[in-house]
């Protein structure tokens, strides 16, 4: 009985497995799964976490500088022959056991500001890290943004090129009944099974495209199951908008505190600032203070009754306190101070001008952005146009086809055109999709969104 309740069991957990692996390989993901995926498993996003770890851990070492030091040191030997009491100085001939105890600080007191500055420059160094990781993290969600848009535009170019065949196998089969009958030469038929076989070709070449667009996705997600992967057809249409409302020159001023590229950029000037103030501060003085407390024992450590005095007693007996101040004060280094003062201040004037230098190559991608997002429209409304059109001429065309006033060739011909203007269509409105997120993105807007 409990062998068959086992294998009742393992036979039920088996099932519910298979059903687990069944849901997981007919998941469909979202664009925003995508890009958090994307993110969560990209090894260059990892690379930046550790960096920003590690910028926040010399932020402790910085902090670390203004704590004062706290040692302490201990030590017992046995020493045979002349050597020294460590508790009367004298010179001894005995075999002494003795043992040295001490704790000493140090504290800065001032060293030109410099410790100020590490722990600011700490601090600009965790932020920048961190606008670093952010501007990788835009960066893959533009990529993963571009590869799942091709997916959907794909897919819905083989939806369409689909829904046309579907209606030329209405045409075919009309067609060859009135061969059949002698009411149309068969020339006409050959004409119609050539569209069929050319939008059949369409078909193919649709269906690969959206396959290589999903395993491109597939690969920026760093998923191997590129046959089971695939993403949610949700069908997008124009989003709503007002970014065009804004003048190229308004987004570039608002991408200025948006991209963390720029950001980036704009605290690495304040670093090499930074910098520049901590090679100034080895110019002046530096103060400390030091405290150490320090005891011994021997055992030729007698009382009067030249016994050894105990251990701890000792302790007592032989302890010292000294403390006191330092002064450094440089002169002359061999211009090591100065050399690197000018180091630091070329740096600092690179970075401003990298800085500026970012700055405009910003401008130039919003500049470029407004107006890809403005053409692609235009195109948009221009295919939209052309569509109507075709569809109208294809729809007059079928009817004067219908009642034998237009020959197969030319329908055929009306067809095509209606075809290849719905798959550029297709591919204008997620052009301007993709474009108008970009413009989006550079004013603030989440490229997660659709």
């Amino acid at each position: 009985m409990r062998l068959k309740n086992s294998l009742k069991l393992f036979v039920i957990l088996l099932c519910l497995s298979g059903m687990n692996i069944s849901l997981a390989q007919q998941k469909k993901w979202t664009l925003r799964e995508c890009v958090e995926y994307a993110i969560e498993n990209n090894i260059t996003v990892q690379q930046f976490e550790l960096d920003l770890e590690n910028a926040m851990v010399d932020k402790k070492d910085a902090i670390g500088n203004f704590v004062p030091s706290l040692n302490a040191n201990s030590s017992v030997g046995f020493n045979k022959g002349l050597t020294i009491d460590p508790t009367t100085n004298n010179f001894v001939t005995e075999n002494i056991v003795s043992a040295n105890a001490s704790v000493s600080s140090n504290l800065t007191i001032f060293d030109g500001m410099r410790n100020f500055n590490q722990l600011n420059r700490a601090k600009l160094s965790s932020l920048s890290a961190r606008y670093r990781l952010e501007g990788m993290k835009d960066d893959i969600r533009l990529s993963v943004s571009n590869a799942y848009l091709r997916v959907l535009a794909n897919r819905e170019t083989a939806n369409t090129f689909r829904a046309q065949f579907r209606a030329t196998e209405q045409d075919l089969k009309r067609t060859k009944e009135l061969v059949e009958n002698g009411v149309l030469p068969e020339g006409d038929l050959l004409e119609i099974e050539s569209t069929a076989a050319t939008q059949e070709q369409q078909i193919i070449n649709a269906e690969n495209n959206t396959l290589i667009a999903r395993i491109n996705l597939a690969q920026l997600l760093q998923i191997t199951d590129y046959e089971n992967f695939d993403v949610v057809d949700e069908g997008y249409i124009i989003p709503e908008s007002n970014i065009l409302n804004y003048t190229p020159k308004e987004i570039y001023n608002k991408s200025l505190g948006v991209v963390n590229v720029i950001k980036a950029s704009e605290v690495t000037v304040e670093l090499a600032e930074k910098d520049l103030s901590i090679a100034k501060g080895a110019r002046y003085p530096t103060l400390g203070a030091s405290m150490n407390y320090n005891t011994r024992y021997s055992e030729l450590n007698v009382d009067e009754s030249f016994n050894t005095i105990p251990f701890v007693e000792q302790l007592w007996l032989n302890d010292g306190i000294s403390y006191g101040f330092g002064l450094n004060i440089p002169f002359l280094n061999g211009f090591g101070v100065r050399n690197n003062i000018e180091r630091r201040r070329i740096a600092l004037d690179r970075q401003r001008l990298q800085y500026e230098s970012d700055k405009l190559d910003l401008e130039t991608n919003v500049n470029q952005a407004y107006a890809d997002v403005k053409g692609s429209y235009k195109s948009y409304e221009a295919a939209t146009k052309s569509v109507e059109a075709r569809r109208l001429a294809y729809q007059y065309a079928k009817e004067r086809y219908d009642v034998g006033l237009m020959n197969s060739f030319e329908f055929s011909q009306a067809q095509a055109r209606l075809d290849n203007a719905e798959a550029e269509l297709i591919r204008a409105k997620y052009n301007y999709i993709f474009n108008l997120k970009v413009l989006e993105f550079y004013f603030g807007v989440p490229i997660d969104e659709l």
